[in-house]
This record gives structure tokens, sequence and C-alpha cells, in this order.
């Protein structure tokens, strides 16, 4: 009788563990989507994002009149704030007379707000409303934001896949024998270089699968498609960071943290698309879904 209470006694406690295990894994993944929800919806997040024009060599007008080549929305309220013109990889502000456009926080004349060749890009505000110059490949242009954008006071939160450990996957990092880059499309059509890093090697349902991996700061950076985009998830794919692997070549894949690009939010973002080879052939069942607006 004695061996059977200690028996139930190591059950009970097992499964008291387990269970605080899971609630504690739960509170990880809650704590990690609510600080992206803030990073959403900070001034440089991804929510307050209104507008992205392009540049043409030369000057470009901008305002809320039609007539500009800059249509800016009716919100900004100036309809001919002035141009910028774009001119050996650099662009100047001109801003209209009376027109109290702001660079890096001060009224200036003739600014230079953008240079290819050096460090500049200043930011650009008047009232709510602020931009920067934003260059992809041979493409250059103006990234309008307002911080009181509907969708930013709108948000509250993003539909996920409930939580589940199983989704939180051992992986085995293999590097590329010589250094290498992977090319990466975008949403506008181009393609783009990026340092491949390497590849990640893990086993789903017992079959093996593998996602190849950039850089992005201190992490593994992992564009990947499934068999759930455009019914449940995003149709273009969703990201994940994968801390970089241990000295054993080891690290996990978690898919509960799985994430919407930019582009499930606006139609002003540049988003890069799944390689082939990222596209795995099965449901992800884990992470964001669609975000509805």
């Amino acid at each position: 009788m004695k061996k059977l209470i200690l028996g139930c006694v190591f059950i009970l406690l097992q499964i008291t563990l387990s269970a605080q295990a899971v609630n504690s894994y739960n509170d990880e993944i809650e704590r990690w989507f609510q600080q992206r929800y803030a990073a959403l919806k900070k001034e440089d997040g991804w929510l307050n994002l209104v507008g992205l024009y392009w540049l043409e060599q030369g000057k470009n007008t901008f305002g809320t009149n039609d007539q500009n080549m800059l249509v800016f929305p009716k919100e900004f309220g100036i309809p001919f704030a002035g141009y910028v013109e774009l001119i050996n990889g650099k662009v100047i502000l001109e801003a209209n007379k009376n027109i109290p456009l702001k660079v890096n926080g001060k009224q200036q004349q003739h600014p230079i707000i953008f240079s290819v060749d050096s460090n500049i890009n200043a930011s650009v505000s008047f009232n709510s409303f602020h931009w920067r110059v934003i260059k992809r490949e041979d493409k250059i242009g103006i990234r309008l934001r307002n911080n009181n954008a509907p969708l930013v006071k709108s948000f509250q939160s993003i539909n996920r896949f409930k939580t589940d450990s199983t989704w939180r996957i051992t992986a085995s990092f293999q590097a590329p024998l010589f250094p290498s880059t992977l090319p990466i499309k975008n949403v506008i059509g181009q393609t783009v270089q990026m340092k491949l890093l390497g590849k990640l090697i893990f086993s789903i349902g017992g079959k093996i699968y593998s996602l190849d991996a950039v850089e992005e700061g201190d992490d593994l950076f992992v564009i990947f498609g499934d068999a759930t985009n455009s019914s449940s998830t995003y149709g273009a794919g969703r990201f994940l960071l994968v801390d970089k692997p241990n000295t054993e070549g080891k690290t996990f894949i978690d898919f509960n943290k799985a994430y919407n690009p930019p582009c499930a939010f606006t139609k002003f973002a540049t988003c890069p698309l799944p390689p082939l080879q990222n596209i795995l052939p099965i449901s992800i069942t884990a992470g964001e879904k669609k975000f509805v607006h």
C-alpha cells in the first residue's frame, strides 16, 4: 500500500510539474506576442504607414492636391507642400513658403534628407505625419507615416493558433561550405541577394524538412510558406526568428512564434517572399493567422 501511495504521489507530482511547464511556456508565448503588438504600434512600426511614393529623377512635387506628382492623403492638410529633388543619389527637400516642415525636429532650408553615399537619412515631419526615404535596389522613395492612422487606433491583436509546445522543434544547423547569398524576391518584383547563413534541418511527423535562413541582427531569419497559406494564414507566407545554433550546431524552431510580414497589414511595404525551397508541403498550424482589418 505504501508503495502504491508513493507511486500515486509521484504521478501527481509529474502531472503538476508538466502543467506548470505548459503554463510557463504559454505565458512566454503570450509575452512575446504582446511585445510584438506594442512594436507594431510604435512610430517605426507597420500600422501607421499611409503612403509609399517612388521618386523620379529631378523634382517631385508633393501635397494633397491631385496635381502633385506625390499625392499625400487628404489628412495631411496641405495642397501644395513643396518638392523633393532626386539627383545623383541624393534627395533634397524644398518646402513651399510658410510650410512648417521639420527635418530631424528643426526647420531647415534646402536640406539633404538622404544620400546613397553617406549615412544621411533624415526624418521629415509635419504634425502627426513623418517620413524617411527608403532605397530598394535601384528604387528610391518616400515612406509616409501618420501616427494617428486609423489602424493604429483600432488595432488590438492578431488571431493565432492555440499555443502548442509540440511546434517547438529541435533543428540542426548546416552552414554553407563557402560564403553565399540567397536570392529573395519581394512584392515589388525585385530580386535581392541576402546573406545565406545556413540551412535548418528538422523533423515533423517522422519526415525530414529544411528551411534556408538568412541574417537578421543576432538571429536567424526565416521566410517560409506552408499549406495553410491563403486559407487560415497570410497568402504570401510568414516570418520566423530563430536563435543561432549552440556549439553543437543545435537550435529550436518555434513555429508558435511564426508571424505575419508587414504586407499583411499594409500595401505600403516591400516584403520579401519565401524562396521555393522554403515552402513546406505541410500545414504549420501554429503562430499567427491572417490579419483581418
